[in-house]
Parts: structure tokens; sequence; C-alpha cells
């Protein structure tokens, strides 16, 4: 009997986890995901000052609904290099395409980002 309590109370837990990633990520939704391998030349400064550039595209385009980074920590050694990850997230494709990708602000950005990258992955996907 314990046992189906428990069972029970984990089902709940996970339907609650679902519920919210729904929230956070709903259907329809489109991701744009940017990762850089930096050129050993490149200081930490610059790296730095990329990052900030990139973060602050947000305030400064209004059509990106959410935005995420981090630093490379997968152990499977799998990454070729990339150190860096971001994710944009748009309500639809046209946002992404008609708005973000000529926006000035975005433009500005890939210009100061250019000499420093050694390699750049971009995969966009629709949320499903």
């Amino acid at each position: 009997m314990k046992s189906t309590y428990l069972i029970i109370a984990a089902l709940f837990l996970l339907n609650l986890h679902a519920e919210a990633q729904k929230k956070n990520n709903p259907q329809g939704m489109y991701k744009h995901i940017v990762m850089f391998k930096f050129k050993e030349a490149s200081s930490k400064a610059s790296v730095d000052s990329i990052i900030s550039a990139f973060i602050s595209l947000k305030n400064q385009i209004p059509v990106i609904k959410g935005f995420e980074w981090g630093l490379n920590d997968s152990p499977e050694h799998l990454d070729q290099g990339i150190t860096h990850c971001f994710a944009v997230t748009f309500a639809n494709a046209a946002d992404r395409d008609n708005v973000y990708q000529d926006h000035p602000a975005h433009v500005q950005f890939k210009q100061l980002v250019g000499p420093h990258v050694e390699k750049v992955i971009v995969v966009d996907y629709k949320v499903e």
C-alpha cells in the first residue's frame, strides 16, 4: 500500500514537472542554437565582451522570448572544440527570419564575433 502512494506521488511530481516544462518551452516556439569555438588568439576580454554583447541582444530585439547560455561541460569529448553554447527562443519562425536575422543589433553582433571565431555551428528547430 505504501509503495502505491509513492508511485502516485512520483507520477504527480512528474506531471508537475512536465507542465512547468511546457510553460517554459511551449510547442510551436523556435529555438536558435549557436555554438562557438573561439580562436586561440582571442583574449579572454574579447570573448567576455562577445558573451556580453550576445546576452544584450535579448534587451535590444523584442521578438527574443528567451535566452540562455553556458560553457561546454560534456564528459563525452565529442564537442569538436566548441566551448560556448547559446539558445535563443522565438515565438515563431517569422520572428526569427523577418526580425532577428536582419535586426541591426544582430548584424552588429555578427560583425563583432566574426574575427574571433574559428568555428560556428547553428541549429534551429521547432519545439515539439
